[in-house]
């Protein structure tokens, strides 16, 4: 799915793209060239055609190679994704192709928004109504792909008179956006990654992407999720193949595991292309968070897996810079919002009120 010379890229920058020894800009610039981000998108709205699942393929894709550009990448097409699924046609008349030519980052900012949708926390942005529109207050703490030549962000936001919580697109221009520096990461620093604080920011109703967030939410969750899981899936596939060039085609138990880990892996992707293509996971979410943790614990066991057939050369640098890295990678995974540990306490509250 990747041509030669992205490939050929992203192996040659893998480990400074993580370290943050590469221009962020360049990341999503690469991305855009690829032509990857119009992969799941009708070709009437400038995208190259096929379904959400061949999008996920294109962000597993890019993560067997390096997870900070995939990272960067979910970010910009869950965005996309929040455009074409908005009854704002004329937002998405301004800024789709922008955006499918990475000239316009987009970042989710929607990581809140899904915890506040499972009862996790509330809505970090409010907004005052005024006559054109509202003015805003308030804060998200992590946001990936503020590309720091401008940027989008979609926010679910909440009205201080009690109305539903609506989503808006926030753009980096209008005053009172502030952006902070890069997060320091153990990883993933090439992602521009930051926190951002809107002080009596002055926005119109042209920017709202749904008027109801306990709506749009929910319709929107499964591609964000999906989207993400694609992140664990080429981590795995990534640390399964470096299994297979360590054993070099030896019968081992070692072997035995690697065939046993990739049919639950594949098996696994294969139920989260199903459950897109029959939208089932919008009734039934906790399907999807299942599968999210199977993906997850999938690649921290992949890359473990990677580490026990590779043994002592794991940690010698000639030969452990990219097991290093993944490994980096595997934890971030889980964490991920929303995160493991959030997941599964949501799954055992359904259970409990079942």
């Amino acid at each position: 799915m990747l041509d030669s010379a992205f490939r050929q890229w992203l192996d040659a920058n893998a480990e400074a793209i993580d370290l943050g020894q590469c221009d962020p800009h360049l990341v999503l610039g690469h991305i855009a060239e690829s032509q990857l981000l119009r992969v799941g998108i009708d070709p009437a709205l400038g995208g190259s055609g096929g379904q959400i699942t061949d999008a996920v393929e294109a962000i597993a894709a890019i993560a067997s190679r390096s997870l900070a550009a995939a990272f960067v990448c979910w970010g910009q097409r869950a965005f996309i994704e929040y455009l074409l699924q908005s009854p704002n046609l004329a937002l998405r008349e301004r800024l789709l192709a922008d955006l499918l030519k990475g000239e316009l980052a987009g970042a989710t900012g929607l990581s809140n928004a899904m915890k506040y949708l499972s009862g996790i926390e509330a809505l970090q942005v409010r907004a005052r109504p005024q006559a054109a529109g509202w003015t805003l207050e308030g804060r998200l703490h992590w946001v990936t792909n503020l590309r720091k030549s401008g940027f989008v962000v979609a926010a679910a936001v909440e009205e201080d008179a009690g109305a539903a919580p609506f989503v808006l697109a926030i753009p980096s221009t209008q005053v009172g956006v502030e952006r902070s520096e890069d997060l320091r990461l153990m990883g993933l620093q090439s992602s521009n990654t930051a926190a951002l604080a809107f002080h009596q920011v002055e926005l119109g109703r042209d920017w709202l992407l749904h008027e109801n967030a306990r709506e749009f939410l929910p319709k929107v969750r499964p591609a964000f999720l999906a989207l993400q899981c694609g992140m664990a899936i080429g981590l795995a596939r990534r640390a399964l193949e470096e299994v297979s060039g360590h054993l070099q085609g030896r019968g081992s138990f070692l072997e035995e595991a690697r065939q046993v880990l990739a049919k639950r892996l594949e098996n696994t992707v294969d139920a989260l292309k199903q459950g897109l293509f029959d939208g089932h996971f919008v009734s039934q979410p906790a399907a999807l968070f299942k599968l999210r943790i199977i993906l997850a614990e999938s690649a921290a066991d992949a890359v473990q897996l990677e580490l026990q057939a590779s043994g002592g050369k794991a940690y010698l640098d000639a030969y452990g810079a990219g097991f290093a890295r993944r490994w980096r990678e595997s934890a971030f995974v889980p964490i991920v919002t929303p995160s493991l540990v959030q997941l599964r306490a949501e799954l055992q509250r359904q259970a409990a009120a079942a």
